[in-house]
């Protein structure tokens, strides 16, 4: 770390640092680096207040200040981009910065990459990656899922071979999210075909503006366009971005998925309700007021309605006590369990049926809005947000893992159950069928 970056902290460093001392520190911080505009909003309203005085391109020309603080990871090394600060100490400093609505650019190279660089990472790959990931340097995507390999992973046959010191890549990934702005990518490949499908995969960091790498959108009905499918035709991966033994992949991987599994889980996760799509359990209460207000039935005065909406408040409050508690495990360099699972199968199903009760809410603007539809383009910009979060929320049960996939990890690994019978257990790759 260069002395113009440790001058940028914004705070004393070290386990030492006591609750009160970092709240202290990250005021000031705050009120000299924060926009005026922004503070005022916050302390108005919160991180509402903050959206509606904000753009998204203010925020992302403001980030480098946010990175170079070491608050976005402050439980971190240092001379890995954070403050060095014991998880209480980050938990006080989090509560002070929450009105202000600082959420992270950086989100699939924090949640899924560190994790497992810190669990698995050689100390050279962690100082050399860690650092620009927390500043949002260097966006990154995970390059998992293909065609023929999504609920069962281990089957996937994107291969890499060995060519000197150097892995040659060729293959197929589907269903990356912002692929197309990422500067490295988490792959997993196949490197060794001829023993059994969990053990001949390894866990690569690949550059992905290079030749050899080509990236096609798949836009998805709600009309963004955040997932990718991503050929590779002879990329080339330096041995030394290698993630642990050659082969030994999978078992690196579990770091990573797990990280997906918290961060799609909804609040408190990480990668909050932004991530997953739609809007939160305290907005139904808004909507449903909004319908009294204008005379119509089936809102806020309407007993069946609030108890709706309370049963979900509280199964969002829930969930976002179990993801506080795999965040924490997350911060302290711990590795993640099946807590992350849990979370993942209640909060995306949970996310579900609060999106539904937005758009019930809605009533017909819900089915109907105004604008021209004489293209997609059109389409989708009229399109509500509530009725955006209905339809991006679709996919919450299968993304990061579907739920029957999780299911079986919970029933596996804190159950204790038997594994479903595998007739092709232990048989060699190659010899496997394949869709």
């Amino acid at each position: 770390m260069t002395e113009q970056q440790r001058a940028s902290l914004a705070g004393p460093t070290g386990p030492d640092v006591s609750p009160e001392e970092a709240v202290e520190a990250v005021r000031a911080w705050v009120e000299t680096h924060v926009p005026a505009p922004w503070r005022e909003a916050a302390e108005r309203g919160g991180p509402r207040e903050v959206r509606g005085v904000r753009t998204p391109e203010e925020y992302r020309s403001w980030y480098p200040v946010f990175g170079a603080s070491g608050l976005i990871a402050p439980t971190w090394d240092v001379e890995h981009g954070g403050l060095g600060w014991k998880r209480p100490v980050a938990s006080a400093v989090e509560t002070l910065l929450r009105p202000y609505h600082l959420p992270r650019l950086n989100p699939l190279g924090l949640n899924l990459v560190a994790p497992a660089l810190y669990a698995h990472g050689r100390p050279e790959q962690r100082d050399r990656f860690l650092g620009p990931i927390a500043r949002g340097e260097e966006v990154w995507c995970q390059l998992f899922s293909e065609p023929g390999s999504g609920s069962d992973l281990a089957s996937l046959s994107t291969r890499a071979e060995l060519d000197g010191d150097t892995w040659v890549v060729t293959g197929q990934k589907v269903w990356t999210t912002w692929a197309d702005r990422a500067d490295f990518g988490v792959l997993l490949a196949r490197t060794d075909p001829d023993v059994p499908k969990h053990q001949g995969i390894s866990y690569l960091l690949i550059e992905m503006r290079q030749p050899g790498v080509e990236v096609r959108p798949l836009p998805h009905m709600g009309g963004e366009t955040e997932f990718f499918e991503v050929f590779f035709d002879g990329a080339r991966v330096p041995d030394g971005h290698r993630v642990g033994e050659a082969g030994n992949g999978w078992r690196v991987a579990q770091a990573t998925l797990s990280g997906e599994r918290q961060m799609v889980s909804g609040s408190g996760s990480g990668g909050g309700v932004d991530r997953i799509g739609g809007v939160s359990a305290s907005h139904l209460v808004r909507l449903a007021r909004r319908r009294t207000a204008a005379g119509l039935r089936g809102g806020w005065d309407d007993p069946a309605v609030r108890e709706r909406i309370v049963w979900l408040w509280c199964e969002e409050q829930t969930r976002v006590w179990t993801n506080q508690r795999v965040r924490a495990r997350l911060a302290g360099n711990l590795p993640l369990g099946p807590e992350s699972s849990i979370g993942k199968v209640h909060g995306t199903e949970l996310n579900q049926r609060i999106q539904e009760m937005a758009a019930d809410l809605l009533g017909e603007d819900a089915v109907a809005w105004p604008g021209s539809a004489s293209t997609p383009g059109e389409y989708w910009d009229g399109m509500p947000g509530e009725v955006r979060g209905l339809l991006r929320s679709r996919a919450n049960t299968i993304e990061g893992g579907t739920t029957e996939v999780n299911k079986n990890v919970i029933a596996e690994r804190v159950l204790g159950l038997p594994k479903d019978f595998d007739p092709f257990r232990g048989r060699p790759w190659r010899e496997l069928p394949r869709s």
